[in-house]
Protein backbone atom coordinates (compact mmCIF):
# COMPACT_ATOMS: atom_id res chain seq x y z
CA UNK A 1 0.00 0.00 0.00
CA UNK A 2 1.19 3.72 -0.45
CA UNK A 3 2.04 5.88 1.98
CA UNK A 4 0.88 9.02 2.52
CA UNK A 5 2.17 11.55 4.86
CA UNK A 6 -0.61 14.58 5.83
CA UNK A 7 0.99 17.52 8.06
CA UNK A 8 -1.69 20.06 8.87
CA UNK A 9 -1.89 23.29 10.88
CA UNK A 10 -4.30 22.85 13.48
CA UNK A 11 -5.08 26.62 14.49
CA UNK A 12 -4.96 27.66 10.81
CA UNK A 13 -8.30 29.22 9.22
CA UNK A 14 -9.98 28.64 12.72
CA UNK A 15 -9.01 25.35 13.58
CA UNK A 16 -11.57 23.65 10.61
CA UNK A 17 -9.71 20.88 10.18
CA UNK A 18 -11.09 19.54 13.37
CA UNK A 19 -14.20 18.95 11.99
CA UNK A 20 -12.93 17.52 8.77
CA UNK A 21 -10.14 15.38 10.08
CA UNK A 22 -11.89 11.82 10.29
CA UNK A 23 -13.55 12.28 6.73
CA UNK A 24 -10.26 13.59 5.27
CA UNK A 25 -8.10 10.83 6.63
CA UNK A 26 -11.32 8.16 5.48
CA UNK A 27 -11.19 9.44 1.43
CA UNK A 28 -7.28 9.18 1.21
CA UNK A 29 -7.42 5.65 3.09
CA UNK A 30 -10.63 4.64 0.34
CA UNK A 31 -8.12 6.00 -2.12
CA UNK A 32 -5.38 3.49 -1.61
CA UNK A 33 -2.91 5.00 0.89
CA UNK A 34 -1.90 3.98 4.42
CA UNK A 35 -2.07 7.35 6.18
CA UNK A 36 0.52 9.20 8.70
CA UNK A 37 -0.99 11.99 10.50
CA UNK A 38 1.05 14.98 12.00
CA UNK A 39 -0.36 18.52 13.51
CA UNK A 40 2.37 20.93 13.79
CA UNK A 41 3.06 22.00 17.08
CA UNK A 42 5.07 25.89 16.35
CA UNK A 43 6.11 27.40 13.04
CA UNK A 44 8.82 25.64 11.16
CA UNK A 45 7.85 22.55 12.44
CA UNK A 46 5.96 21.26 9.29
CA UNK A 47 9.50 22.22 7.54
CA UNK A 48 11.30 19.93 9.80
CA UNK A 49 8.55 17.32 9.98
CA UNK A 50 9.30 17.39 5.97
CA UNK A 51 12.87 17.28 6.03
CA UNK A 52 13.44 14.48 8.54
CA UNK A 53 10.71 11.69 6.67
CA UNK A 54 9.22 13.46 3.89
CA UNK A 55 11.01 11.36 1.29
CA UNK A 56 9.63 7.92 2.55
CA UNK A 57 6.10 9.17 1.68
CA UNK A 58 4.46 8.27 -2.04
CA UNK A 59 2.40 11.41 -1.33
CA UNK A 60 2.64 14.53 0.69
CA UNK A 61 -0.81 16.22 1.92
CA UNK A 62 -0.51 19.73 3.83
CA UNK A 63 -3.46 21.96 4.60
CA UNK A 64 -2.82 25.50 6.41
CA UNK A 65 -2.71 28.78 5.47
CA UNK A 66 -0.40 29.61 2.85
CA UNK A 67 2.65 29.91 5.27
CA UNK A 68 2.23 26.10 5.44
CA UNK A 69 2.30 25.38 1.87
CA UNK A 70 5.62 27.15 1.57
CA UNK A 71 6.77 25.29 4.82
CA UNK A 72 6.04 22.30 2.76
CA UNK A 73 6.93 23.33 -0.27
CA UNK A 74 10.73 24.48 1.14
CA UNK A 75 11.20 21.19 2.62
CA UNK A 76 10.35 19.52 -0.71
CA UNK A 77 12.84 21.68 -3.09
CA UNK A 78 15.74 19.53 -0.71
CA UNK A 79 14.58 16.03 -1.71
CA UNK A 80 16.27 13.88 -3.73
CA UNK A 81 13.38 13.07 -6.29
CA UNK A 82 9.89 14.65 -7.12
CA UNK A 83 7.19 13.45 -4.43
CA UNK A 84 3.81 14.55 -5.26
CA UNK A 85 1.97 17.33 -2.88
CA UNK A 86 -1.38 17.68 -2.30
CA UNK A 87 -3.00 21.00 -1.10
CA UNK A 88 -5.98 21.55 1.29
CA UNK A 89 -6.75 25.19 2.34
CA UNK A 90 -7.26 26.44 5.55
CA UNK A 91 -6.14 29.68 6.09
CA UNK A 92 -7.75 33.44 5.80
CA UNK A 93 -6.75 34.35 2.41
CA UNK A 94 -4.71 30.77 0.40
CA UNK A 95 -4.00 32.97 -2.40
CA UNK A 96 -2.43 29.71 -3.98
CA UNK A 97 -5.57 27.89 -3.74
CA UNK A 98 -7.28 30.11 -5.44
CA UNK A 99 -4.67 30.43 -8.35
CA UNK A 100 -4.57 26.81 -8.77
CA UNK A 101 -8.55 26.37 -8.33
CA UNK A 102 -8.51 24.09 -5.06
CA UNK A 103 -12.09 23.81 -3.60
CA UNK A 104 -12.03 25.65 0.08
CA UNK A 105 -14.27 22.97 1.19
CA UNK A 106 -12.10 20.64 2.60
CA UNK A 107 -13.41 17.38 1.51
CA UNK A 108 -13.61 18.22 -1.73
CA UNK A 109 -10.39 19.34 -2.07
CA UNK A 110 -9.33 16.06 -0.49
CA UNK A 111 -11.07 14.20 -3.07
CA UNK A 112 -9.91 16.35 -5.78
CA UNK A 113 -6.35 14.98 -4.42
CA UNK A 114 -7.06 11.43 -4.71
CA UNK A 115 -8.92 11.64 -7.91
CA UNK A 116 -6.34 14.69 -9.64
CA UNK A 117 -3.34 14.69 -12.18
CA UNK A 118 0.24 15.98 -11.70
CA UNK A 119 0.96 19.19 -12.38
CA UNK A 120 4.81 21.11 -12.01
CA UNK A 121 4.44 23.86 -10.71
CA UNK A 122 7.38 26.92 -10.88
CA UNK A 123 8.97 27.76 -7.34
CA UNK A 124 10.72 31.19 -6.87
CA UNK A 125 13.96 31.41 -5.64
CA UNK A 126 14.98 34.55 -3.33
CA UNK A 127 18.84 34.66 -2.37
CA UNK A 128 18.82 30.98 -1.83
CA UNK A 129 15.52 30.73 0.22
CA UNK A 130 12.33 29.14 -1.69
CA UNK A 131 9.18 30.64 -1.74
CA UNK A 132 5.52 29.42 -3.58
CA UNK A 133 4.05 32.18 -5.21
CA UNK A 134 5.49 35.70 -4.30
CA UNK A 135 8.21 37.37 -3.17
CA UNK A 136 7.46 41.44 -2.22
CA UNK A 137 8.45 44.63 -0.65
CA UNK A 138 6.51 47.96 0.29
CA UNK A 139 3.45 48.82 0.90
CA UNK A 140 0.49 46.23 2.40
CA UNK A 141 2.82 43.58 1.90
CA UNK A 142 3.51 42.91 5.78
CA UNK A 143 0.42 43.19 6.45
CA UNK A 144 0.47 39.31 6.31
CA UNK A 145 3.16 38.67 8.76
CA UNK A 146 2.27 41.71 11.16
CA UNK A 147 -1.53 40.50 11.42
CA UNK A 148 -2.16 38.29 14.61
CA UNK A 149 -3.22 34.37 14.33
CA UNK A 150 -6.19 36.01 16.66
CA UNK A 151 -6.91 38.48 14.30
CA UNK A 152 -6.63 36.48 11.47
CA UNK A 153 -9.01 33.40 12.80
CA UNK A 154 -11.91 35.98 14.42
CA UNK A 155 -11.96 37.83 11.00
CA UNK A 156 -10.50 36.11 8.24
CA UNK A 157 -9.69 38.46 5.55
CA UNK A 158 -11.45 41.17 6.86
CA UNK A 159 -8.40 41.21 9.43
CA UNK A 160 -6.40 41.54 6.48
CA UNK A 161 -8.06 44.51 4.92
CA UNK A 162 -8.38 46.37 8.51
CA UNK A 163 -4.62 46.17 8.95
CA UNK A 164 -3.94 47.51 5.59
CA UNK A 165 -6.23 50.50 5.89
CA UNK A 166 -3.97 51.52 8.60
CA UNK A 167 -0.92 51.64 6.39
CA UNK A 168 -2.15 54.11 4.09
CA UNK A 169 -0.97 57.16 5.63
CA UNK A 170 2.46 55.50 6.43
CA UNK A 171 3.55 54.92 2.19
CA UNK A 172 6.67 55.40 1.47
CA UNK A 173 8.57 54.93 -1.36
CA UNK A 174 11.81 52.58 -2.45
CA UNK A 175 14.68 53.85 -4.57
CA UNK A 176 15.56 50.83 -6.36
CA UNK A 177 17.70 50.04 -9.00
CA UNK A 178 16.24 46.54 -11.39
CA UNK A 179 17.66 44.63 -13.81
CA UNK A 180 16.27 42.00 -15.84
CA UNK A 181 17.39 40.28 -19.57
CA UNK A 182 19.71 42.83 -20.08
CA UNK A 183 17.51 45.74 -19.16
CA UNK A 184 17.60 47.87 -16.04
CA UNK A 185 14.88 49.87 -14.59
CA UNK A 186 15.72 52.41 -11.67
CA UNK A 187 13.20 54.49 -9.60
CA UNK A 188 11.35 54.75 -6.54
CA UNK A 189 8.58 52.36 -6.10
CA UNK A 190 5.90 52.02 -3.31
CA UNK A 191 5.12 48.34 -3.85
CA UNK A 192 6.88 45.52 -5.74
CA UNK A 193 5.62 42.16 -6.35
CA UNK A 194 7.24 39.15 -8.06
CA UNK A 195 5.04 36.43 -8.65
CA UNK A 196 3.28 33.22 -9.68
CA UNK A 197 0.47 33.78 -9.23
CA UNK A 198 -3.42 35.65 -10.22
CA UNK A 199 -4.15 36.16 -6.48
CA UNK A 200 -2.14 38.58 -3.45
CA UNK A 201 -3.57 39.09 -0.12
CA UNK A 202 -7.11 38.08 -2.09
CA UNK A 203 -6.81 40.70 -4.64
CA UNK A 204 -7.12 39.32 -7.76
CA UNK A 205 -6.79 42.48 -9.89
CA UNK A 206 -3.02 43.56 -9.51
CA UNK A 207 -1.47 41.13 -11.34
CA UNK A 208 -1.39 41.23 -15.01
CA UNK A 209 -3.02 38.57 -17.10
CA UNK A 210 -1.78 35.84 -19.22
CA UNK A 211 -0.15 34.47 -15.78
CA UNK A 212 1.36 30.63 -16.36
CA UNK A 213 1.82 28.53 -13.88
CA UNK A 214 4.65 26.18 -15.08
CA UNK A 215 6.12 28.78 -18.24
CA UNK A 216 9.47 29.42 -16.33
CA UNK A 217 8.42 33.06 -15.71
CA UNK A 218 7.44 35.39 -13.25
CA UNK A 219 4.73 38.57 -13.24
CA UNK A 220 6.70 41.57 -11.96
CA UNK A 221 5.03 44.48 -10.89
CA UNK A 222 6.04 48.01 -9.53
CA UNK A 223 4.16 50.48 -8.49
CA UNK A 224 6.07 53.95 -8.92
CA UNK A 225 5.94 56.15 -5.62
CA UNK A 226 3.38 59.06 -6.19
CA UNK A 227 3.66 62.60 -6.16
CA UNK A 228 0.56 62.90 -3.55
CA UNK A 229 -2.50 62.03 -2.48
CA UNK A 230 -4.14 62.57 -6.03
CA UNK A 231 -1.84 60.35 -7.85
CA UNK A 232 -1.97 57.75 -4.31
CA UNK A 233 -5.53 57.51 -5.03
CA UNK A 234 -5.09 57.24 -9.04
CA UNK A 235 -3.09 54.38 -8.52
CA UNK A 236 -5.24 52.59 -6.66
CA UNK A 237 -8.07 52.62 -8.75
CA UNK A 238 -6.03 51.72 -11.42
CA UNK A 239 -4.84 48.77 -9.91
CA UNK A 240 -8.18 48.11 -8.55
CA UNK A 241 -9.18 48.11 -11.66
CA UNK A 242 -6.22 46.56 -13.52
CA UNK A 243 -5.31 49.03 -16.00
CA UNK A 244 -1.62 48.95 -15.40
CA UNK A 245 -0.58 52.11 -17.32
CA UNK A 246 3.02 53.01 -17.80
CA UNK A 247 2.45 56.37 -15.86
CA UNK A 248 2.62 54.87 -12.22
CA UNK A 249 2.93 51.17 -13.14
CA UNK A 250 6.18 48.76 -14.42
CA UNK A 251 5.07 45.43 -15.70
CA UNK A 252 7.30 42.87 -17.53
CA UNK A 253 7.84 38.79 -17.46
CA UNK A 254 10.76 37.65 -16.48
CA UNK A 255 12.62 34.35 -15.24
CA UNK A 256 15.61 36.13 -13.17
CA UNK A 257 15.67 39.59 -11.59
CA UNK A 258 17.96 41.58 -9.22
CA UNK A 259 17.07 44.54 -6.96
CA UNK A 260 19.77 46.90 -5.57
CA UNK A 261 19.05 49.50 -3.10
CA UNK A 262 20.60 51.97 -0.77
CA UNK A 263 19.08 51.43 2.15
CA UNK A 264 18.02 47.81 3.39
CA UNK A 265 14.31 47.33 2.36
CA UNK A 266 12.26 44.76 3.84
CA UNK A 267 10.76 41.61 2.17
CA UNK A 268 8.36 39.19 2.35
CA UNK A 269 8.05 36.08 0.85
CA UNK A 270 4.81 34.03 0.71
CA UNK A 271 2.94 36.42 3.22
CA UNK A 272 5.93 35.94 5.81
CA UNK A 273 9.20 38.02 6.87
CA UNK A 274 11.80 37.34 3.86
CA UNK A 275 14.44 39.48 6.06
CA UNK A 276 16.06 43.24 5.27
CA UNK A 277 18.10 43.16 1.81
CA UNK A 278 20.00 45.38 -0.23
CA UNK A 279 20.58 43.04 -3.08
CA UNK A 280 18.23 40.40 -3.76
CA UNK A 281 18.41 37.75 -6.63
CA UNK A 282 15.37 35.96 -7.63
CA UNK A 283 15.02 32.85 -10.18
CA UNK A 284 13.00 30.97 -11.17
CA UNK A 285 12.81 27.16 -10.67
CA UNK A 286 10.86 25.34 -13.47
CA UNK A 287 7.80 23.25 -12.76
CA UNK A 288 9.74 22.42 -10.05
CA UNK A 289 7.00 21.14 -7.74
CA UNK A 290 4.21 18.55 -8.95
CA UNK A 291 0.89 19.12 -7.10
CA UNK A 292 -1.78 16.71 -7.52
CA UNK A 293 -4.82 18.65 -9.28
CA UNK A 294 -8.01 18.09 -10.43
CA UNK A 295 -7.62 18.17 -14.17
CA UNK A 296 -8.72 20.87 -15.65
CA UNK A 297 -7.81 24.41 -18.17
CA UNK A 298 -4.27 24.71 -16.04
CA UNK A 299 -3.12 20.82 -16.05
CA UNK A 300 -4.91 20.25 -19.45
CA UNK A 301 -1.62 21.53 -21.62
CA UNK A 302 1.06 19.79 -19.75
CA UNK A 303 -0.54 16.41 -19.16
CA UNK A 304 -0.67 16.54 -23.12
CA UNK A 305 2.73 17.08 -23.43
CA UNK A 306 3.89 14.87 -21.06
CA UNK A 307 1.81 12.37 -22.33
CA UNK A 308 3.16 13.12 -26.48
CA UNK A 309 6.81 13.52 -24.52
CA UNK A 310 6.23 9.74 -23.52
CA UNK A 311 6.61 11.21 -19.28
CA UNK A 312 2.97 10.01 -19.07
CA UNK A 313 0.98 7.38 -20.57
CA UNK A 314 -3.37 7.44 -20.28
CA UNK A 315 -4.78 4.02 -18.62
CA UNK A 316 -7.92 2.72 -19.85
CA UNK A 317 -10.09 4.75 -17.29
CA UNK A 318 -8.40 7.64 -18.77
CA UNK A 319 -5.82 8.49 -15.76
CA UNK A 320 -2.50 9.49 -16.40
CA UNK A 321 0.19 7.65 -15.03
CA UNK A 322 3.96 9.38 -14.97
CA UNK A 323 7.19 7.01 -15.18
CA UNK A 324 9.62 7.88 -12.99
CA UNK A 325 13.49 6.62 -13.03
CA UNK A 326 13.03 5.86 -9.34
CA UNK A 327 9.56 5.04 -9.09
CA UNK A 328 6.44 4.72 -10.86
CA UNK A 329 3.40 6.89 -9.41
CA UNK A 330 -0.50 5.80 -10.15
CA UNK A 331 -3.34 7.39 -9.73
Amino acid sequence: MKKLLFVFNPHAGKGQIKDNLCDIVDIFTKGGYEVVTYPTQAKLDGYNKLCQCGQNYDMIVTSGGDGTLSEAVKAMMTFDKKIPLGYIPAGSTNDCAQSLSIPKKMIDAAREIVDGVYFDYDVGKFNGQYFVYVAGFGAFTDVSYETSQTMKNKFGHAAYVAEGIKRLSKITGQQMRVEHDGEVVEGSFILGLISNTISVGGMKKLIASGVCFDDGLFEVVLVKTPKNAIELSNTINEAVLNKLNDKHFVTFKTSKVTFTSVNEVPWTLDGESGGKHTYVEIENCKQAIRFKLKPNDITAEQTAVQCSAGDMIMTEDGHPVVIEDQYEIED
